[in-house]
């Protein structure tokens, strides 16, 4: 039987439980623009009281809560299916009415091909994580069964604010049946149904393994004016990208999680009392506030819990780690982990607020499930390699501590992780490697029974991200959004390029300086939502020195800027008396060729048995020295250190604008070598080989070995780009 196209419409809107069709209110509400589909980095400063502006402490809550969610979900485990009822009640912040808002549906990325998810990962030239391909029957969708605002039914609509394919269903606009006056707040309740997909991204199963996150309609943020750039009250409600994450209001949380009985569940915030049983099930009552997400786990094969408490500044947090029995050798490493991050964010940027922290450890099989932030919930690595100096055991504390630190950047300061993911993904990148080097976690070279990179080479944390900061050829810049990008590749410097950045410019301020600045930044910005104008006036200000901060942010931050000095000649000749006709009591005299070279040959005579144990390039004669170096793109500040056969060393600052710079020493001895950035703080330069030269060949040159096997080691990076 041939269907008509509009009967076909009709049918699919009545599976979806929604019109095929639906148009916005008209007359009762001015209109509200979403933000726009080229929405990047910001450059004006937020408004001092954007978000109801900073929280000192002495307010009655951590957050200014926008939402709150009251949610009913019941896990089938056999189906990995989930059936849930929410209250979701917002608070019109504007000074307008508001007769339509906006909810992301994230699952429905994973629906199938039409989605924005799934068409940018086809065009992707590197794909997405580790590509695990989805089957049939392992995809996932979110499906509306009710809206409904006291009683009366809503109509929605399907959206592509960025402009996507027609068929993606991740944005949906919900048409209020009354208006949602300034300053109110509003209830809809909404009946939903998820189908979770086979772990591919963040979310779905694996066997009896379920991680359920991004799983429940989740309003957009209403942004004001003087809020991350904007003049005007708009929806910030972008599309669900294969590179995206999430940004969402600040609320509360209260969700009640059926699962059998026999299955173990961890998750976002603190159990409320013991599991509810009935009939075979046991529902778990989770409550959290001051938070923007909430996910959770659950699983029958999971061991009994570890867990600890830390006792913070703010009180004591239990600290939970859950694991199948295959890892169980992976529990403490991740424990310790964890606590040790506690510590180290608590003390470098501010005291963590929450009463709790739940620590995952991926099954086998679910690797995709690894390396996922939520607040106060987190998956990290696995790994059967965890004795201390493998590398395992790196990946397996660097994830943990990643997936932590996410809990400040992307929890507590909540910056926009579509439209400026730097902020989140790359500062926490760095705030994670400044913890490893503490910690003296480098990365061993040397193997078993290998003598290639020589006894004692190791890779130190940010000699790890110049691997993948692609230095000489950055094809967007740090703070473009996360679906506007060259590529992949591109999008995945957003980690490591950026973790130089700000290495480069701790070594141009100081560490005391720039250490006083991100801790401004976090008090300032806490449970706010910072955009990267706010990052770098907060960086300006608490180092003093806002000429290098915007210098920094204007080049690599604002713009694909790089930096490649090099050393292009390195000559030390010794200056020695020439043949020709020399001025004696008024008349020219020829001094020859013969003549002049005995008189150089006794000179050196005499000098050398004045000076028995004199280096090669030491004599009666001075030298003359010349250097050139060549500078290409960014101006930075830039020294170059001449070493001299006697020791001696001379450091000069590199300053000309220019495409190069000429330097003349005459010296008592020879040059042996000539470098730049003697003490290591250019870390932005693009390689570091051509940022010395010696007068004999030295292949034991400076750092030699780092690039000489830096391809051998892309492929133990590559894993790094996307956690």
């Amino acid at each position: 039987m041939r269907r008509t196209r509009a009967a076909l419409l009709l049918v699919l809107a009545s599976l979806w439980g929604a019109p095929a069709l639906a148009a916005a209110p008209t007359g009762a509400c001015p209109a509200i623009p979403l933000a726009g589909a080229d929405a990047a980095a910001v450059r004006t400063p937020s408004a001092p009281d954007a978000w109801g502006g900073p929280r000192t402490g002495k307010e009655p809550t951590l957050s200014n809560r926008t939402v709150a969610y009251s949610i009913d979900a019941e896990l089938d485990p056999v189906k990995h299916t989930l059936k849930g009822k929410q209250a979701l009640t917002w608070r019109n912040r504007s000074a307008q009415p508001v007769c339509s808002v906006y909810l992301h549906l994230y699952l429905n990325g994973f629906e199938g091909p039409g989605s924005t998810f799934m068409t940018e990962q086809r065009a992707s030239e590197s794909g997405f994580r580790s590509n695990v391909k989805t089957k049939d029957g392992e995809y996932g969708y979110i499906r509306l069964d009710k809206v409904a605002q006291g009683g009366a039914p809503a109509t929605w609509t399907f959206v592509q604010p960025d402009g996507g394919p027609k068929t993606d269903r991740s944005v949906v606009r919900i048409d209020l049946p009354q208006p949602v006056a300034p300053g109110a707040s509003t209830t809809l309740d909404i009946d939903f149904f998820d189908q979770l997909p086979r772990v591919v991204a963040r979310t779905g199963y694996y066997g009896s393994f379920h991680l359920v996150a991004q799983w429940f309609p989740k309003i957009a943020v209403l942004e004001l004016p003087g809020e991350r750039g904007a003049t005007a009250p708009r929806w910030n409600a972008h599309e669900f990208h294969l590179h995206s994450e999430f940004y969402a209001d600040f609320g509360s949380y209260d969700v009640r999680i059926t699962v059998p009985k026999d299955y173990i569940v961890g998750s976002t915030g603190a159990l409320a009392g013991k599991p509810v049983e009935k009939d075979g099930k046991a529902t778990h009552r989770y409550l959290q506030d001051d938070v923007h997400d909430f996910a959770w786990t659950a699983d029958k094969r999971y061991a009994k819990p570890m867990v600890k408490t830390w006792n913070g500044p703010l009180g004591p947090v239990e600290v939970k780690v859950l694991y199948t029995p295959e890892y169980a050798s992976n529990a403490e490493p991740v424990m310790q982990a964890t606590i040790d991050s506690l510590a180290y964010f608590s003390r470098t940027l501010g005291a963590y607020p929450y009463k709790t922290v739940t620590a995952v450890v991926p099954p086998y099989g679910a690797t995709e499930a690894g390396g996922m932030e939520y607040p106060t919930f987190f998956t990290a690595d696995s790994t059967t390699e965890v004795a201390p100096g493998t590398i395992g055991r790196w990946m397996l504390d660097f994830v943990t501590i990643h997936e932590f630190g996410h809990g400040y950047f992307y929890g507590i300061l909540a910056s926009n992780e579509f439209e400026e993911p730097m902020l989140d993904e790359g500062m926490n990148e760095y705030w994670d490697q400044r913890m490893m080097t503490e910690r003296k976690q480098d990365i061993a070279l040397e193997r078993p029974g290998s003598r290639w990179f020589g006894a004692g080479a190791r890779i130190t944390p940010f000699m790890m991200e110049r691997l993948g900061a692609n230095l000489g050829d950055p094809a967007d810049p740090l703070g473009g959004n996360s679906w506007d990008r060259l590529s992949s590749g591109s999008y995945g410097t957003v980690y490591a390029r950026t973790a130089t950045a700000m290495h480069h410019l701790e070594a141009q301020v100081g560490t005391p300086a720039l250490e006083r600045a991100m801790k401004l930044y976090y008090a300032r910005w806490k449970f706010r939502h910072p955009s990267i104008a706010d990052l770098r006036d907060a960086l300006a200000e608490g180092t003093g020195q806002p000429a290098i901060v915007d210098g920094v942010f204007d080049a690599f931050i604002y713009g694909t800027g790089r930096i490649d000095d090099t050393i292009s000649r390195l000559d030390s000749r010794e200056v020695l008396p020439l043949p020709g006709y020399r001025m004696f009591n008024g008349k020219q005299v020829l001094v020859g060729s013969a003549q002049l070279d005995k008189a150089i040959k006794a000179r050196r005579d005499a000098w050398k048995a004045k000076h028995p144990d004199a280096k090669p390039g030491q004599g009666p004669f001075p030298y003359e020295t010349v250097v050139v170096v060549r500078r290409n793109g960014v101006i930075a500040p830039q020294t170059l250190r001449v070493t001299f056969a006697d020791g001696s060393k001379r450091d000069v600052a590199v300053t000309s604008s220019r495409s190069w710079q000429r330097f003349t020493f005459d010296t008592s001895s020879k040059a042996v070598s000539a470098e730049l950035d003697p003490e290591g703080r250019v870390h932005m330069d693009r390689s570091e080989l051509d940022d010395s030269r010696t007068i004999e060949a030295n292949p034991g040159a400076k750092r030699r070995w780092f690039g000489d096997f830096a391809a051998i080691l892309q492929s133990l990076f590559a894993f790094f780009s996307f956690v």
